[in-house]
């Protein structure tokens, strides 16, 4: 089978080659064979937009050269410069690049839920770890703020909440492969090209951006600051740079959450007394919980650049520059739960209900429980829970130091070398978790399907009073620490041999070696008064609740999700010092490591290439190999059949060949036509290598690793034709397919695993992952012009259809992905306006659940207005429709609401 892929793009790369050849042959039997008259030189490659003398700046000119560098570019690739990204409504570098056609962006993983700026990138329609992200051309690692993803399978896509936008020269999207690129990208690569010493025109720049941005949800502003300064002398070969920028937020998310909906089951063995009363409920699936999730965050993200160029001489350069990047966020997440399962679960029939397509889509429960207020008395149930999750400083942090050389010995031959270390962290510092059951109330919920949150309500119960002893009592807690450490050290050397022998214009060839390490390590933490059921109160045990100030929800909460009248909208809000000084004094001793969810990734990646560039009249392009081994080992805990922790070490190595090649052909002078063939790989998700296991103890689940993955291979077409037909301005088209034979997807098991909360072992499923074959085909539409008078637009369109060979969605495929982008500008004033859309996709899982996002469009604009040459005022806004984002199972049944209301920034932009 191998073969025969590896076959299948070598009969491309000789058709292409044949073609070339047979072009250069048909031209030379053209020539007259005799000089009856001068011989006409060979037409050279068109470049009309070069010639024009019309002068243009600002948004007309970044669009030119983007178009410019798009066209002369040998691979199918999409291009962005500094001014776009500048000018646009953009805060971070994902923002930016979702808006050029074949890119997709995600704002949250599986189970995490959207917020308000894009955190992930794809291409065309795949999962963000099939996306390479580098920066300059080599590996940037990166760590996740939000302890799901430090934990679970986000993948090794890097996090662009780390990367704001102004640290940006131009964003390359290489969605075709050539052999000197880095392997990882089975779907393309986004590579960010940051600015140079050399490249600024003055011996002295200074820049700086300063802007209040007010996030009408918290009702906060809070300062974002951007300063640039480069020197360089007048020799023009020595060159510094520092870039520094300091961006504070506050967020805040409304939404409500509806856990393992379809999961939960009436049976007639396990609640009797139900079907007894009401046979039709037997088999009937439920909601386990509704709940009404508030998430609220402070956050900073700072850090910086540098970048020093010295050119010793003609023939030798070099560059030393680095990154440091920190995000730092207090994360308050909280949930007043409606809870069905715990009244199914204590066999209590609900007095009333509606079912449809086998849900129970509403019922209302009565009062049937019995407590006292000095503690747990067996009987009843908990109508309601109210989760309270404290994370202080929980944060991430991105950086690297990089060391480049350029060497040309002689005309014809030109070595650069790379050398550096990257690293990226995603810490949480404490896991504070508190909970309050509510007792004694009936429980009355309906649900709304997809359109609209659930109805949810407990008559006679005042929600928003904490200290009430009749209906509120302690519940439990939880608290753990978890940081996960990303790092590689690399190093590489590249040629490029110029030879100008007939179509074969150069040679490249070069070697790469990583050595890249992954640890996530987490501690667990016990109670104080009963380590044995680790602070969840039973009979006989009374601890004092926290300290409650009288906090309540906002006002207007779940206004923004379309919440209806009998949405659960007020309760009580915990204050989370109280929550902190609860913890330290009852839940506070370290019980030791988590040991089924830590491990260790090791990775030695070796790779080798060579490519000849060719080209000819009118026609130009490369083919190469890359050779690539990985020798990988991996480390965690697992359990034996004895039920004890045992260290479970595991170790492969994986040999791939990855032939390419690429063609360009200029068939008139406004037209071009690209066509791209090329095996991609990228490696398993670094958590999904590992046979730990992360565990929800409420609902006996969980995600596992699987050390035996094997790369994600694939193997890619590109055609695309491209119409420059006026100045900055482009129609295209283009299709695409990927063959991947091992993609990854997800099953479920059954496994014995230790129950944190009781100390015993217990039967959980769990979620883990397997290799599967893949396919992912489509294509792309795109158009730009400016249309006079100082306006433009831009326009594309993509769709793109994955399906894995057991008929199951690709993680993030959405069938349809459109931008719609209008602009004017003229010497003082500049506005621009952006719209986003993406259909339904994958999200990921949410605890072992399927999640899909649903379709969701978002309305960006930025005003600029020229007060001097060096001045001017600006405006940004983003989510201007207050999107509503809705997450839904594979049954389309509810899983969530978000919204995260609108942000504006309004300050000045200084050049000097």
């Amino acid at each position: 089978m191998g073969a025969r892929r590896h076959k299948s793009i070598a009969v491309t790369v000789a058709m292409a080659l044949a073609a070339m050849a047979g072009t250069a042959r048909a031209q030379n039997a053209d020539t007259p064979p005799a000089p009856a008259q001068a011989p006409q030189p060979a037409p050279a490659a068109p470049e009309p937009t070069r010639l024009e003398e019309i002068v243009v700046t600002g948004i007309r000119a970044s669009n030119e050269r983007s178009l410019l560098k798009k066209r002369d570019a040998d691979s199918v690739m999409e291009v962005i410069t500094a001014d776009d990204i500048g000018k646009l409504p953009d805060k971070n570098v994902a923002d930016a690049v979702q808006r050029v056609p074949g890119v997709n962006t995600m704002s949250g993983s599986g189970g995490e839920g959207g917020f308000s700026e894009n955190d992930r990138v794809s291409i065309r329609g795949t999962n963000p770890s099939l996306t390479q992200t580098t920066i300059n051309g080599h590996m940037v690692s990166s760590g996740d703020w939000y302890i799901g993803d430090q934990t679970n399978t986000v993948g090794r896509s890097v996090s662009f909440t780390l990367l704001p936008s102004e640290i940006v020269s131009s964003v390359e999207v290489q969605k075709s492969s050539q052999a000197d690129y880095i392997e990882g990208g089975t779907a393309g690569n986004v590579n960010i090209v940051t600015r140079s010493p050399l490249d600024f025109k003055k011996p002295w720049t200074f820049e700086a951006t300063a802007q209040a941005l007010y996030a009408d949800l918290p009702r906060r502003t809070d300062p974002q600051v951007n300063a640039l300064v480069n020197w360089k002398n007048d020799a023009n070969n020595l060159g510094a740079l520092v870039q520094l920028f300091s961006e504070s937020r506050h967020e805040r998310r409304d939404g409500q959450e509806l856990f393992l909906l379809g999961e939960g089951q009436i049976t007639q063995a396990a609640e009797p007394a139900i079907v007894a009363a009401h046979p039709d409920l037997n088999n009937v699936v439920f909601p386990a919980q509704i709940g009404s999730a508030a998430f609220t965050q402070q956050s900073r993200r700072e850090g910086g650049l540098f970048d020093v160029q010295y050119k010793a001489s003609s023939e030798l350069s070099l560059d030393f520059n680095g990154f440091y990047s920190h995000f730092n966020g207090t994360n308050f997440d909280t949930n007043f739960m409606a809870s069905p399962t715990n009244e199914i679960d204590a066999d209590i029939s609900p007095t009333s209900y509606q079912v449809v397509n086998g849900t129970l889509v509403s019922a209302t429960f009565p009062n049937e429980n019995f407590y006292s207020t000095g503690g747990y008395q067996n009987g009843g149930a908990f109508p309601g829970i109210r989760d309270s999750i404290y994370r202080p400083n929980a944060g991430s942090s991105s950086a690297y130091a990089d060391f480049d050389s350029t060497y040309k010995p002689s005309d014809a031959l030109l070595v650069t070398t790379k050398v550096g270390f990257t690293e990226g962290i995603g810490i949480t510092p404490h896991d504070w978790g508190y909970e309050a059951y509510l007792i004694n109330s009936p429980l009355v919920y309906q649900m709304n399907g997809t359109a609209s949150p659930a109805n949810v309500s407990f008559p006679g119960v005042n929600t928003q009073n904490f200290n009430d002893p009749n209906h509120v009592i302690n519940g439990g807690s939880w608290s753990d620490s978890v940081k996960v450490t990303d790092s590689e050290t690399y190093g590489q050397a590249d040629a490029l041999l110029t030879l100008d022998n007939g179509n074969l214009e150069s040679v490249k060839f070069g070697a790469r070696y990583a050595f890249h390490k992954r640890t996530d390590f987490g501690q667990n933490y016990g109670c104080s008064t009963d380590p044995n059921n680790n602070c969840y109160l039973e009979p006989g045990v009374v601890l004092p609740k926290p300290a409650w100030n009288g906090s309540v929800s906002p006002g207007n909460f779940g206004t923004g999700i379309g919440a209806g009248p009998n949405f659960l909208s007020h309760f009580w809000v915990m204050n989370v010092y109280s929550i902190a000084a609860w913890e330290t004094a009852y839940n506070s001793v370290p019980t030791g490591p988590n040991y089924q969810g830590n491990f260790v990734i090791e990775e030695k990646d070796a790779a080798a290439y060579a490519m000849a560039n060719l080209t000819g009249p009118r026609w130009r392009g490369n083919v190469g190999l890359r050779l690539v081994d990985t020798s990988q080992f991996s480390s965690s805990y697992n359990t034996n059949n004895a039920n004890q922790f045992v260290y479970s070490p595991v170790t492969h190595d994986y040999f791939y060949p990855l032939p390419s090649a690429n063609l360009k052909v200029d068939v008139t002078h406004d037209l071009v036509a690209r066509f791209a063939a090329a095996e991609t790989m990228s490696r398993a998700d670094y958590s999904a290598l590992s046979p730990a296991v992360i565990l929800n103890n409420i609902d006996f689940t969980g995600t596992g690793g699987n050390s035996s993955l094997k790369p994600i291979r694939s193997i890619n077409y590109d055609a695309d034709l491209e119409w420059y037909y006026a100045r900055e301005s482009l129609l295209s088209f283009g299709v695409f397919t990927m063959n991947m034979p091992s993609y990854v997807t997800y099953g479920y098991n059954t496994r014995n695993l230790l129950d944190t909360t009781t100390n015993t072992f217990a039967p959980f499923v769990v979620t883990s992952p397997y290799n599967v074959g893949a396919g992912n085909k489509g294509y792309e539409l795109a158009w730009q012009q400016p249309l006079g008078w100082g306006f433009g637009a831009q326009a594309n369109y993509t769709y793109a259809d994955g399906h894995s060979d057991n008929n199951t969605a690709l993680v993030g495929n959405s069938k349809s992905t459109w931008n719609a982008v209008a602009y004017f500008e003229n010497s003082t004033f500049s506005a621009r306006l952006a719209y986003t859309y993406r259909s339904s996709f994958l999200v990921g899982l949410a605890n072992v659940t399927s999640q899909y996002a649903a379709p969701l469009g978002t309305l960006a604009a930025s005003l600029n207005v020229n007060i001097t040459n060096e001045l001017a005022l600006t405006f940004d806004g983003l989510n201007l429709n207050n999107p509503i984002i809705k997450y839904y199972s594979n049954a389309q049944e509810p899983q969530a609401f978000y919204s995260n209301g609108r942000q504006y920034f309004l300050g000045f932009r200084l050049k000097m």
